[in-house]
């Protein structure tokens, strides 16, 4: 299943989010009502909930691993829970990567998996069951923050500095998954990836509520390799512009940019387009970690294409390096507490 997200999503609000505002409403209720009612499954190891305010990406899958990074430096057996969005698994599974692809499990689990344990679960209860079977002490979900499946001992909400959360409007008049100020009652703490003045609306709305704000930027990791080369970059993520911008700072030349929907599967002839601009014009080939594992699950161009192509790979840098201590530790004293 491919989204995309319509483009008056992200600007003012105008006719056709009034015209959708009646259904945004109610599904606002509903998604209010299923944070603040639903009974959630407590479960026998901390649980950090990584989620955000809008449909479509924020960083949410760097800020997860990140965590984990830096839970195992702590000594920690953290594992990663997933929906498995755009994956055709129908029950709870462990990721296997020598044999498991994106087509299968998704392509963000295949990226966290490389990190920690992973598994993916519709049924959020029974994936948290089957982590403590893999001897896990420590769940990190990667989304499920409006879904309330679990008891969390720190919800945390990422948003998108640029982008915030677009036209502030509640599915389908808008991308917000339920009403701003109910999710920011949920959380534990704010963080903004980036920089703008989007995201300051919900930062307002969290200091107001005394929640942490945590600044975060993405850093590349390699981005010296591409420095001054002639690329042709594409990526089907939530934020195709953010991956471009990053390129930028990381003073990489773009001669071509294309933008898919995000968890799009490459078709043989967009491989094939892809392969034969950047030949015609002598560009690099780079995108994005999602998307090159998604690529590797295809055939024919697809794996051409894979061959040919370059991944910026980036990590979530927050400005106090010390963040995801703080955020675990948060996380083990609630835990405690929720235990005793």
């Amino acid at each position: 299943m491919v989204s995309e997200a319509p483009p008056f999503w992200w600007q003012s609000s105008g006719i056709q989010s009034a015209i959708l505002s009646p259904f945004g409403w109610i599904y606002g209720r509903v998604a209010r009502r299923i944070m603040d009612r639903r009974v959630r499954k407590a479960v026998a190891v901390p649980v950090i909930c990584v989620g955000n305010f809008t449909v479509g990406g924020s960083g949410k899958t760097p800020a997860a691993l990140a965590l984990a990074k830096a839970a195992i430096a702590r000594g920690l057996k953290p594992g990663f829970l997933s929906r498995g969005y755009g994956g055709g698994v129908h029950h709870a599974t462990v990721v296997d990567l020598a044999k498991d692809t994106a087509r299968l499990v998704g392509d963000e689990p295949m990226l966290l998996a490389a990190k920690a344990t992973t598994v993916v679960s519709a049924n959020r209860a029974e994936g948290a069951d089957l982590l403590l079977r893999e001897g896990v002490d420590l769940i990190i979900m990667d989304d499920g923050f409006q879904s309330a499946r679990l008891v969390f001992d720190q919800a945390l909400l990422v948003v998108d500095a640029r982008r915030g959360v677009g036209n502030g409007c509640v599915f389908p008049a808008g991308p917000v998954r339920a009403p701003v100020i109910d999710q920011i009652r949920h959380a534990d703490a704010l963080i903004v990836v980036g920089e703008g003045d989007g995201a300051d609306p919900m930062i307002r709305l969290a200091a107001r509520a005394a929640k942490p704000i945590h600044l975060a930027r993405f850093q590349p990791r390699n981005g010296a390799k591409f420095r001054n080369r002639n690329c042709l970059a594409f990526a089907a993520i939530g934020d195709p512009e953010k991956f471009f911008t990053t390129l930028e700072d990381a003073h990489v030349r773009l001669a071509q940019r294309k933008s898919f929907p995000d968890h799009h599967p490459f078709t043989q002839d967009e491989a094939k387009e892809l392969l034969a601009e950047a030949e015609l014009y002598g560009l690099d080939l780079i995108t994005t970690s999602k998307d090159y594992v998604r690529l590797q699950a295809g055939h024919g161009k697809a794996l051409e294409l894979v061959e040919k192509t370059s991944v910026l790979e980036i990590d979530l840098a927050f400005d106090s390096p010390d963040v995801p201590n703080v955020i675990i530790e948060s996380a083990l004293t609630a835990f405690k507490r929720r235990r005793a």
